[in-house]
């Protein structure tokens, strides 16, 4: 991996910008993450697959140059299907790891700085759900919610945080004593002032790291939801083709399995190289490891 030295009164992001740039597998990386997210954003305002549950020909139509990885049982285009799926692993994806990372980065704030009894607290919830099998909870609270992507999102969400809870807790207890915290706190700043003005922006580059690798969990996470039945319900996802496949497969059609499973390969591989190469920019100790 092509390695760069930070310049003097270069910031941290210009640094990491340049340092993925100069990285050719991880410069790729990123335009594939970028070209699925304008895809699933094309796919969202129906720009493209928006008749992805338009029959457009014969039942089971093999892979061909008329239909692009053939058709489903109804005559409807998978490859059409798989890019409409992508639209909805992008969404779950963001929005799994933005809960993700609100509630860990508050959470291990707060604990972090205040300790006591507050921290004890916080400790004890993320120490539990810890203790508990990460799929077996998600699917607990899946069956809760109820099916659909609103439950997709909340039980993912919900239980992806404890990682960077710990971790900014960590780092806030290290940054709540050093000279520029006691500056704030000498021209009369708020707790809150100098917990989300002054510490926060100093643990960002882990919350950025933790975004990636949440990104792409969430996307396989679903997948497995999906394919249990407990997952999207009356649109197309990679895990509701692959689920429907299992039929299929017994009667030599194995397309629909192909494009949902290529569909997340090269997405869910690209998201693991970039966020590799973000961390290793972002936070430098941590490379190699």
């Amino acid at each position: 991996m092509t390695t760069t030295t930070v310049r003097p009164n270069q910031s941290i992001w210009a640094h990491a910008a340049r340092s993925i740039y100069k990285d050719k597998l991880a410069f790729i990386s990123f335009v594939i993450v970028t070209v699925y997210m304008v895809m699933g954003i094309l796919a969202f305002t129906g720009v493209i697959a928006a008749d992805w549950s338009k029959e457009i020909g014969p039942s089971y139509s093999a892979p061909s140059a008329d239909y692009i990885f053939g058709t489903d049982i109804f005559g409807r285009s998978v490859f059409l299907k798989a890019i409409k799926g992508a639209e909805t692993a992008i969404s779950i994806g963001l929005v799994t790891a933005f809960i993700t990372v609100t509630l860990g980065s508050v959470l291990g704030l707060i604990a972090g700085y205040y300790g006591g009894k507050l921290d004890d607290f916080i400790g004890w919830i993320y120490t539990t759900i810890s203790s508990i099998p990460g799929i077996m909870l998600i699917i607990a609270i899946a069956f809760i919610i109820g099916k659909g992507l609103t439950a997709v999102y909340l039980s993912l969400g919900l239980t992806s945080w404890v990682g960077l809870c710990r971790v900014i807790r960590g780092e806030v207890i290290r940054h709540k004593d050093r000279e520029y915290v006691h500056a704030a706190s000498a021209i009369g700043g708020s707790d809150m002032r100098k917990m989300f003005r002054h510490i926060l922006p100093n643990v960002s580059h882990m919350m950025i790291i933790n975004f990636s690798l949440t990104f792409q969990m969430a996307i396989k996470s679903e997948v497995i939801l999906s394919y249990l039945g407990l997952g999207v319900q009356g649109r197309p996802s990679w895990g509701v083709m692959i689920d429907d496949a299992k039929l299929e497969l017994s009667r030599g059609v194995w397309w629909q399995l192909g494009a949902a499973t290529l569909f997340m390969f090269i997405i869910v591989l690209a998201l693991n190289i970039l966020g590799d190469a973000i961390r290793d920019a972002l936070d430098p100790k941590l490379k190699g490891k």
